[in-house]
Protein backbone atom coordinates (compact mmCIF):
# COMPACT_ATOMS: atom_id res chain seq x y z
CA UNK A 1 0.00 0.00 0.00
CA UNK A 2 2.88 2.38 0.75
CA UNK A 3 4.27 1.88 -2.77
CA UNK A 4 0.90 2.79 -4.29
CA UNK A 5 0.85 5.97 -2.21
CA UNK A 6 4.37 6.86 -3.39
CA UNK A 7 3.42 6.24 -7.00
CA UNK A 8 0.37 8.49 -6.75
CA UNK A 9 2.47 11.21 -5.11
CA UNK A 10 5.03 10.87 -7.90
CA UNK A 11 2.36 11.13 -10.64
CA UNK A 12 1.03 14.31 -9.05
CA UNK A 13 4.40 16.04 -8.55
CA UNK A 14 6.47 14.98 -11.59
CA UNK A 15 7.33 17.85 -13.97
CA UNK A 16 5.49 16.13 -16.83
CA UNK A 17 1.83 16.42 -17.74
CA UNK A 18 0.02 13.12 -17.21
CA UNK A 19 -3.51 12.62 -18.48
CA UNK A 20 -5.33 9.28 -18.66
CA UNK A 21 -8.13 9.05 -21.21
CA UNK A 22 -10.70 6.31 -21.85
CA UNK A 23 -11.81 5.20 -25.33
CA UNK A 24 -14.29 8.08 -25.48
CA UNK A 25 -11.42 10.48 -24.66
CA UNK A 26 -12.89 11.28 -21.26
CA UNK A 27 -10.36 12.43 -18.67
CA UNK A 28 -9.75 9.92 -15.88
CA UNK A 29 -6.47 11.29 -14.44
CA UNK A 30 -5.23 14.89 -14.50
CA UNK A 31 -1.99 15.45 -12.62
CA UNK A 32 -0.53 18.50 -10.87
CA UNK A 33 1.44 19.65 -13.93
CA UNK A 34 -1.76 19.78 -15.99
CA UNK A 35 -3.63 21.51 -13.18
CA UNK A 36 -0.90 24.09 -12.76
CA UNK A 37 -0.59 24.96 -16.45
CA UNK A 38 -4.25 24.75 -17.45
CA UNK A 39 -5.71 26.35 -14.35
CA UNK A 40 -8.26 23.51 -14.21
CA UNK A 41 -8.66 21.26 -11.18
CA UNK A 42 -8.95 17.48 -11.61
CA UNK A 43 -12.52 17.74 -10.30
CA UNK A 44 -13.34 20.18 -13.13
CA UNK A 45 -12.01 17.95 -15.92
CA UNK A 46 -12.73 14.37 -14.81
CA UNK A 47 -15.40 12.75 -16.93
CA UNK A 48 -15.29 15.44 -19.61
CA UNK A 49 -13.86 14.79 -23.04
CA UNK A 50 -10.57 16.27 -24.10
CA UNK A 51 -12.43 18.05 -26.90
CA UNK A 52 -15.00 19.63 -24.54
CA UNK A 53 -12.17 21.00 -22.45
CA UNK A 54 -9.94 22.04 -25.35
CA UNK A 55 -12.04 22.71 -28.46
CA UNK A 56 -8.92 23.83 -30.37
CA UNK A 57 -7.64 20.24 -30.44
CA UNK A 58 -8.60 18.61 -33.73
CA UNK A 59 -10.68 15.57 -32.81
CA UNK A 60 -10.04 13.91 -36.18
CA UNK A 61 -6.26 14.38 -35.87
CA UNK A 62 -6.13 13.21 -32.25
CA UNK A 63 -8.31 10.14 -32.85
CA UNK A 64 -6.08 9.17 -35.79
CA UNK A 65 -3.04 9.54 -33.53
CA UNK A 66 -4.61 7.53 -30.67
CA UNK A 67 -6.20 4.71 -32.70
CA UNK A 68 -3.01 2.57 -33.04
CA UNK A 69 -2.34 3.05 -29.33
CA UNK A 70 -5.74 1.60 -28.42
CA UNK A 71 -5.80 -1.08 -31.13
CA UNK A 72 -2.17 -2.23 -31.27
CA UNK A 73 -0.78 -1.14 -27.93
CA UNK A 74 1.96 0.84 -29.68
CA UNK A 75 3.15 4.26 -28.63
CA UNK A 76 2.45 7.42 -30.59
CA UNK A 77 4.49 10.60 -30.52
CA UNK A 78 4.13 14.25 -31.38
CA UNK A 79 7.12 16.58 -31.35
CA UNK A 80 7.11 20.35 -31.18
CA UNK A 81 8.64 20.44 -34.68
CA UNK A 82 5.57 18.65 -36.09
CA UNK A 83 3.09 20.68 -34.05
CA UNK A 84 4.34 23.29 -31.53
CA UNK A 85 1.83 22.31 -28.84
CA UNK A 86 -1.25 20.25 -28.09
CA UNK A 87 -2.40 22.43 -25.21
CA UNK A 88 -1.81 26.15 -25.71
CA UNK A 89 -0.40 26.76 -22.26
CA UNK A 90 1.34 30.08 -21.62
CA UNK A 91 5.12 30.03 -21.31
CA UNK A 92 5.96 30.40 -17.65
CA UNK A 93 9.75 30.22 -17.79
CA UNK A 94 11.65 33.45 -17.19
CA UNK A 95 14.69 32.33 -19.24
CA UNK A 96 12.64 31.53 -22.33
CA UNK A 97 10.22 34.39 -21.84
CA UNK A 98 10.51 35.32 -25.51
CA UNK A 99 7.85 32.75 -26.43
CA UNK A 100 4.16 33.27 -25.73
CA UNK A 101 3.33 29.58 -25.30
CA UNK A 102 4.87 26.35 -24.07
CA UNK A 103 6.37 24.13 -26.78
CA UNK A 104 5.48 20.50 -26.10
CA UNK A 105 6.37 16.94 -26.98
CA UNK A 106 3.70 14.33 -26.43
CA UNK A 107 3.78 10.56 -25.92
CA UNK A 108 0.65 8.41 -25.98
CA UNK A 109 0.98 5.00 -24.31
CA UNK A 110 -1.45 2.13 -23.93
CA UNK A 111 -2.61 1.21 -20.44
CA UNK A 112 -3.40 -2.47 -20.51
CA UNK A 113 -5.77 -4.03 -17.98
CA UNK A 114 -5.06 -7.27 -16.13
CA UNK A 115 -7.23 -8.96 -18.79
CA UNK A 116 -4.89 -7.67 -21.51
CA UNK A 117 -7.37 -5.14 -22.91
CA UNK A 118 -6.51 -1.51 -23.66
CA UNK A 119 -9.39 0.69 -22.57
CA UNK A 120 -7.26 3.65 -21.50
CA UNK A 121 -4.29 5.57 -22.80
CA UNK A 122 -1.82 7.75 -20.97
CA UNK A 123 -0.75 11.08 -22.40
CA UNK A 124 2.63 12.33 -21.23
CA UNK A 125 3.24 15.98 -22.04
CA UNK A 126 6.76 17.38 -21.88
CA UNK A 127 7.65 21.06 -21.75
CA UNK A 128 10.41 21.47 -24.37
CA UNK A 129 10.26 25.27 -24.64
CA UNK A 130 13.95 25.67 -23.80
CA UNK A 131 14.97 23.16 -26.49
CA UNK A 132 12.70 24.78 -29.10
CA UNK A 133 13.90 28.31 -28.34
CA UNK A 134 17.55 27.30 -28.51
CA UNK A 135 17.08 25.38 -31.75
CA UNK A 136 15.22 28.30 -33.33
CA UNK A 137 18.00 30.68 -32.20
CA UNK A 138 20.65 28.37 -33.66
CA UNK A 139 18.81 28.10 -36.97
CA UNK A 140 18.45 31.89 -37.12
CA UNK A 141 22.17 32.31 -36.45
CA UNK A 142 23.02 29.77 -39.16
CA UNK A 143 20.87 31.68 -41.67
CA UNK A 144 22.55 34.99 -40.77
CA UNK A 145 26.02 33.44 -41.07
CA UNK A 146 25.12 31.91 -44.42
CA UNK A 147 23.85 35.27 -45.66
CA UNK A 148 27.04 36.97 -44.48
CA UNK A 149 29.21 34.37 -46.22
CA UNK A 150 27.21 34.82 -49.41
CA UNK A 151 27.55 38.59 -49.16
CA UNK A 152 31.32 38.30 -48.67
CA UNK A 153 31.56 35.91 -51.59
CA UNK A 154 29.73 38.35 -53.87
CA UNK A 155 31.97 41.23 -52.74
CA UNK A 156 35.13 39.21 -53.42
CA UNK A 157 33.95 38.44 -56.97
CA UNK A 158 33.03 42.08 -57.62
CA UNK A 159 35.75 44.23 -56.10
CA UNK A 160 35.06 47.95 -56.19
Amino acid sequence: MAEFHWMMDMVQTVDVGIVVLDRDFRVKVWNGFMESHSGMLPSQVQGKTLFELFPDISRKWFERKARPVFELGTRAFMTWEQRPYLFKFPNYRPITGSEDFMYQNLTLSALTSAAGKTDHICMMLYDVTDVAVHKKQLESLQVRMSEQQESLSVKSRNPV
